[in-house]
Parts: C-alpha cells; sequence; structure tokens
C-alpha cells in the first residue's frame, strides 16, 4: 500500500489510476495540508472520477 500523504510524485505515478498525476497530487497535498479520505483525490486538478479503483494501492495514514 502507498500511503497518499507521504509518497513521492513518482510513487504516486506507479498506481495505474494515477500515472502521470504524481506532481499534481503531491502539489495538491502540500498546499492542503494532506488528505484524510481517498475520495478527496477526485478534487486533484485533472483526477475528477479517474482515480476509481485506486483505494487497493492506497491508504491515508
Amino acid at each position: 500500500m502507498i500511503d497518499l500523504n507521504t509518497a513521492s510524485a513518482d510513487e504516486l505515478d506507479t498506481v495505474p489510476m494515477l500515472a502521470g498525476h504524481g506532481a499534481e497530487i503531491v502539489r495538491y497535498r502540500e498546499e492542503r495540508g494532506g488528505f484524510t479520505e481517498l475520495r478527496q483525490l477526485n478534487e486533484v486538478p485533472g483526477l475528477a472520477q479517474k482515480a476509481d479503483g485506486a483505494e487497493e494501492y492506497l491508504s491515508v495514514g
């Protein structure tokens, strides 16, 4: 499992649904102070509804 709040952009890019969006996720996390739920991925610019199924790879620590 990859922790959404500590993973690097490169680590996030290894998740098939998130490939190419790691940098945007890290930027969003840094600006907002982290994730509390996986569904917040839908708020990351460019990821709305694209992260469905990513919960099998991710956790929010």
